[in-house]
Order: structure tokens, then C-alpha cells, then sequence
């Protein structure tokens, strides 16, 4: 039996899909660069870099034994898995220490865990097991869809985490528009949250509300919640074309930029590596994400391609978001910018979800094979 899955886990690395494992390294080795950076301004670069090293290659064996395990036992797990991470949720919410006006993280020993993070994956695969048997085509399963997501999106919510439901509410939107639900229903879902909007304003957290008005007008509070989108701003916009040069940017040495090595990393590297490395960046992640989606939809199996489409809405949001808060042109959240940002959590839960996209794609390319070979093609 473990002869067996050797042989059927070294198939897998043969049909890996290595243009999108590559890029993926590629980031990660600008993130660690840039957190190696960031944290120089306190003293403390090289301690993160090594921390964020040592999650690496965690993360690598985490990466290699979803792989070896296979993205379909993980479907039928998924009822128990989202079960699972709706109770680690719910404990976040009521015994999580606050930091920041919020309760996000859990102190597992010397470590600290966001189970938000990990909550992506299982949603991923709880709204991949339920579409799949159940397509949202009428009111009905559109609505069964929407609600089996809502637990973890409301719980998330009420941390608060607000730049984390964010990303649950594009993971559920992506499912049910691959799922091949109505315009009709997507239209009114979208429409009906445009409406609500309004009425949110008056459960958010006055930090919230702040961080709303400052990127109406940064300067609103230029010595409190403006300081950041200024700052950032003033990092993004002094890297100029070409950049001052790696450990050069001076917002985060001299300790103008907030949490440079986490929220505001691209902040850190647009002002050490300027516009043309940032673009090129930029063509990275657009590698990344069409790799990711070139593997849905290649893949026959329904849940494969709900699979896909989860990971990529995920890490397309987060570094829309993530980059757009750096140049003021999205409201400040405080979720990672994928693969660059520091923290385990965040690198440890991608490896997953890319783990289960590499299986989807190692399936699909074993098949393509095999047809190949029993028609002659060889």
C-alpha cells in the first residue's frame, strides 16, 4: 500500500504544474527579501526573514502532502473539515485576546494561529461538495448555496475582520458564478448588498469608521488613522521608475511606514524596486492566476474546477486589495498581501489551497495521458 502511493505521489511531481510551483517560489523569495527589509528600520529584519524561512519550508511539506494525499480525499472530508473550522472560528470570536479592536488570532504554545485563514480552504471545499450536487440553478439551491456559506463569512464578521469577509464573500460569489448560477440571481445578490451598505455603517467599530473617512481624505486624521495611507503613499510614490535599491527605501528604515512587513509590504518593495519591478511583479501574479484557472478548466471534474476558481479569487482579491491599500486607492483592511507578507498562517494555508490546485491539475494531466496513450498517440 505505501509502495503504491509512493508511485502514484511520483506521478504527481512528474505532471506538477511547474510554471505556476515557480512563481510561486519567485514570490515568496521577494517576500522574504522585503520582510528581511522592512523590519531592518527596528532591528528585527533578520529575525523575521528567518521566521518566514522557517514557514517556507513548512509550508513545503505541507504543500507536498496534500499533493500525496490528493485533492478528492479532501472532498470527502468536507462536510467535517467545515464543521471544524466553524467551531475554531466561533472560539476565535469569544476567546481570542484583542489586539487592534479585534479578536483574530489564537496562542497555540509559542505560536499564533489566524483561523480565518485556514477557514478559506474549507470553505473552498464545503461550497465545491455542495454545488456540485446541488447547482444553484433555482432560487432554492442558490439560496442553499448562500447559506451554507454565510456561517463562516458572519462569524469571520464579527471578529472584526472585515478585510477577511471581504474574501469569503469573493470565494462564495466566484463558486456560485462558476456553478453556473442565473445572471438573475447574481445581479440581485450584488444589488442587495450595494443597498445594505449604508445601513453597515452603524455596526462597524469607530476604528473602522475611521479608516472608511481617511481614504475619503487621508487627511482628515494625518497623525492617526491618515498616517498609514500617507506614509504608504509617500513609500509607493519615492520608488520612482527604477527604485532607491534593495534596503535603500527609507519610510521603513527610519520607521515612517506601519507594519511594513505585513499590511503595507508592497509599500516597502515599490519604494526599493520602483514601477518596472512592480509591474513585473504584477506579471508574476497574472502568472499565477492563470495557471490556477488554466487548471479548472482543464479539469473535467466539476469540484476541481470549483477548487480553482475558490484559490484564484482568493489570492486575486487579496492582492488587489493589498496593493491598492498601499497606493490609498482602497480603504486599509489589514489582510496579508499573498506570498510577499509576513506570517504563517497566511503562507500556510496557500500551500494548502496550492496543493489542492496541484492535485486538481495532476489528475487532469494524467488523464489527458492516458488518453493520448491508449488512442496511439505514442
Amino acid at each position: 500500500m505505501g509502495e503504491s502511493r509512493l508511485f502514484v505521489f511520483k506521478e504527481d511531481l512528474a505532471v506538477l504544474d511547474k510554471p505556476l510551483f515557480g512563481s510561486v517560489a519567485l514570490l515568496v523569495l521577494f517576500g522574504v527579501a522585503c520582510i528581511y527589509s522592512a523590519g531592518a528600520g527596528g532591528g528585527r529584519g533578520a529575525g523575521y526573514a528567518f521566521r518566514q524561512l522557517g514557514w517556507c519550508a513548512v509550508s513545503c511539506l505541507l504543500y507536498i502532502a496534500v499533493v500525496t494525499v490528493g485533492y478528492r480525499r479532501f472532498m470527502e472530508l468536507a462536510y467535517p473539515i467545515y464543521g471544524l473550522a466553524l467551531l475554531t472560528l466561533a472560539l476565535t470570536a469569544v476567546i481570542a485576546p484583542e489586539v487592534k479592536g479585534a479578536q483574530r488570532a489564537l496562542s497555540l504554545g509559542f505560536i499564533r494561529i489566524q483561523p480565518s485563514e485556514f477557514g478559506k480552504i474549507s470553505l473552498i471545499l464545503i461550497l465545491s461538495k455542495f454545488l456540485s450536487r446541488y447547482p444553484p440553478f433555482t432560487l432554492k439551491t442558490f439560496a442553499a448555496g448562500l447559506a451554507v456559506g454565510f456561517p463562516a463569512l458572519f462569524l469571520v464578521l464579527i471578529q472584526p475582520d472585515a478585510g477577511s469577509a471581504l474574501v469569503y464573500a469573493v470565494i462564495i460569489f466566484a463558486a456560485l458564478f462558476v456553478a453556473g448560477t442565473p445572471f438573475k440571481y447574481l445581479g440581485s445578490l450584488v444589488g442587495l448588498s450595494s443597498a445594505m451598505l449604508p445601513f453597515a455603517w452603524f455596526f462597524l467599530k469607530d476604528y473602522q469608521k475611521m479608516r472608511l473617512l481617511v481614504f475619503l481624505d487621508p487627511t482628515r486624521d494625518p497623525l492617526g488613522a491618515g498616517y498609514n495611507v500617507i506614509q504608504s503613499r509617500i513609500a509607493v510614490g519615492s520608488g520612482g521608475v527604477w527604485g532607491k535599491g534593495f534596503f535603500q527605501g527609507l519610510q521603513s528604515k527610519l520607521r515612517f511606514l506601519p507594519e511594513p512587513h505585513t499590511d503595507f509590504i508592497f509599500s516597502v518593495y515599490a519604494e526599493e524596486f520602483g514601477f518596472w519591478c512592480s509591474v513585473g511583479l504584477l506579471c508574476v501574479f497574472a502568472l499565477v492566476f492563470t495557471r490556477i484557472v488554466g487548471a479548472g478548466m482543464k479539469s473535467r471534474d466539476v469540484q476541481g474546477k470549483f477548487i480553482a476558481a475558490g484559490t484564484a479569487a482568493w489570492i486575486w482579491f487579496q492582492m488587489f486589495e493589498s496593493i491598492g491599500m498601499s497606493m490609498g486607492l482602497m480603504p486599509v483592511t489589514g489582510i496579508p498581501m499573498p506570498f510577499l507578507s509576513y506570517g504563517g498562517s497566511s503562507l500556510l494555508s496557500l500551500s494548502i489551497a496550492l496543493g489542492l490546485v496541484a492535485s486538481v491539475h495532476a489528475s487532469s494531466t494524467r488523464r489527458i495521458s492516458e488518453k493520448i496513450f491508449n488512442s496511439g498517440g505514442f
